[in-house]
């Protein structure tokens, strides 16, 4: 643009009715498109934004950039497992494959059942009770005993064996033989042989549903009889077969590529980070100063939020994360999403399970200004060792301004004061020590008797008051009779030594005065 300085009133008159002057309405930073990003961080800029502002922490990593010794002990494989060794027996191969230390499986497979079987390993075991109780989906082979007079008989059967069934393990089977309910969610016929008899039916279950029980029950249903001939697994829990599945030769040469050329792709194109087990679930992003309090199991509060996922439910399972996209831990949720937006102070999600390793993040609770304070005091002795008010000692102001969220808080609307006339108030076990189990019986007699007796007269309190120091006094006798047992034992114990002492020195005598009988009658005889 032309400077005004060289232009005359009428072009500049022109010039501001030609040009548009305003300030546009622009967001701080460009709008992202995180459709194409990895696990966790896909469709980050559709979770509702708690808090912007946070200071990024240089620890930790994205769950594809780690190290690839993190990054086995954090993984998960998909595997094909073949046919005719257990469950049990390709984890363990695996275990000795990857030289890590632990290993698990998302569910038991029959030993001549194929198909998806998620391997944890070490890490990642903490994720598999979540997989084990997920969904599974298989393809069946059903051989039928005889022929089917109408073919659409097989396709209504499986429409009936749907939703709830009853069903008993199978005789060969490594659990109890009891009747159980599970779930058929949908089963659909993909091929029938009329003349092999042979179906082919897709099923999808809930864990731990025998599928050879309902091929047993089809054939019942049909009026022909029928058995399991064949079994695959296509999807356990998150992963399908169509999610990357390896097979053990792909484990075994990744492992001899890495170990040989030190060419690490073709474990990391095999193993894959445990985050992908969780991204179904709702998401929390985390702030980075609260990772590590999160790991040692403290409760997520409001202050640590940053992003959230729409349509949160109360009491529901969710993913805690990093900015960097690292699961944290599974918790259950204590508000929703409405809560989460309005509310300025509060538990947002406590634990179930903890995923990420201690310390990965530096510990950052324990620096505002209170705790720094709390820290001073306890150093110059105005407070006890872990924070406790000391009579006398500590400031007036400290003890009327401190609210310790640690200790049970009086709910509101609770007196504090006593009714002029009830019953007396059961007796406080002191918290000091922790009485043996015969005095919490003796104490919770004392109590029930004195909850009992609310409406006695006030003799009758100081009979019970009289009865309760009795009760203090049998219990010093009793004591007393106890350490007097046990220094009378004590002194057994020394009088023992002592007649030990007094034998040994009997035999000695009865030894030398055998020898010189002995030397005596030698003596004579000569």
């Amino acid at each position: 643009m032309v400077a005004s300085a060289t232009l005359s009133h009428e072009q500049v008159a022109s010039a501001q009715l030609n040009g548009e002057y305003s300030i546009k309405s622009e967001a701080a930073q460009p709008k992202l498109d995180t459709s194409q990003w990895p696990l966790l961080l896909k469709h980050y800029d559709k979770l509702l934004v708690r808090s912007s502002h946070f200071t990024p922490i240089p620890s930790g990593s994205s769950p594809l950039k780690r190290d690839i010794t993190s990054y086995i002990k954090s993984g998960v494989i998909n595997l094909d497992k073949p046919s005719n060794p257990s469950s049990h027996e390709v984890v363990a191969w695996l275990r000795r494959i990857l030289r890590v230390e632990k290993t698990g499986h998302s569910g038991t497979l029959d030993p001549k059942v194929t198909g998806c079987l998620i391997v944890c390993i070490d890490r990642a075991t903490r994720l598999v009770k979540s997989q084990q109780g997920a969904g599974k989906e298989y393809v069946c082979v059903l051989r039928l005993h005889s022929g089917l007079p109408d073919p659409t008989a097989l396709p209504r059967a499986l429409q009936t064996l749907s939703g709830a069934l009853f069903q008993r393990p199978p005789l060969i089977s490594a659990v109890k033989r009891q009747l159980r309910i599970r779930t058929i969610y949908e089963s659909k016929l993909l091929e029938f042989d009329e003349k092999r008899n042979l179906g082919v039916f897709w099923v999808s279950c809930e864990a731990g549903t025998y599928i050879r029980t309902l091929c047993v029950h089809l054939g019942l249903i049909l009026g022909v009889g029928g058995h399991m001939q064949e079994l695959r697994r296509v999807r356990s829990g998150a992963m399908s077969e169509n999610d990357d599945i390896v097979t053990m030769h792909d484990v075994l040469d990744a492992q001899w590529m890495y170990d040989n050329t030190r060419d690490e792709s073709y474990l990391r194109r095999t193993i894959r980070p445990l985050e992908s087990l969780l991204v179904g679930y709702k998401r929390i992003v985390v702030k980075d100063s609260a990772v590590n309090a999160v790991c040692y199991g403290a409760k997520l509060m409001i202050p640590g939020l940053l992003r959230y996922e729409a349509d949160i439910a109360l009491n529901e399972e969710v993913v805690l994360m990093t900015t960097k996209g690292e699961a944290i831990a599974l918790a259950i949720s204590q508000m929703t999403t409405v809560e989460l937006a309005t509310c300025d102070h509060g538990v947002v999600a406590k634990v179930k399970r903890c995923i990420m390793e201690r310390d990965t993040y530096p510990r950052r609770w324990g620096l505002g200004p209170m705790a720094v304070q709390k820290k001073k005091m306890v150093k110059d002795g105005k407070l006890g060792k872990h924070g406790e008010k000391i009579e006398g000692v500590t400031p007036a102001e400290w003890s009327r301004d401190y609210v310790d969220y640690n200790r049970e808080q009086p709910t509101p609307g609770t007196s504090a004061a006593a009714p002029a006339v009830t019953a007396p108030p059961p007796t406080e076990v002191p918290a000091a020590r922790e009485p043996s189990p015969a005095k919490k019986a003796e104490k919770e007699k004392k109590r029930k008797r004195l909850s009992e007796a609310a409406d006695i007269s006030m003799a009758d309190i100081s009979m019970a008051e009289t009865k309760g120091d009795e009760d203090d006094a049998e219990r010093e006798e009793r004591k007393r009779r106890k350490k007097e047992k046990k220094a009378a034992k004590e002194a057994e114990a020394a009088g023992g030594e002592e007649e030990e002492e007094d034998e040994e020195a009997r035999r000695e005598r009865k030894r030398l005065k055998k020898e010189k009988k002995a030397r005596q009658s030698i003596g004579g005889e000569s």
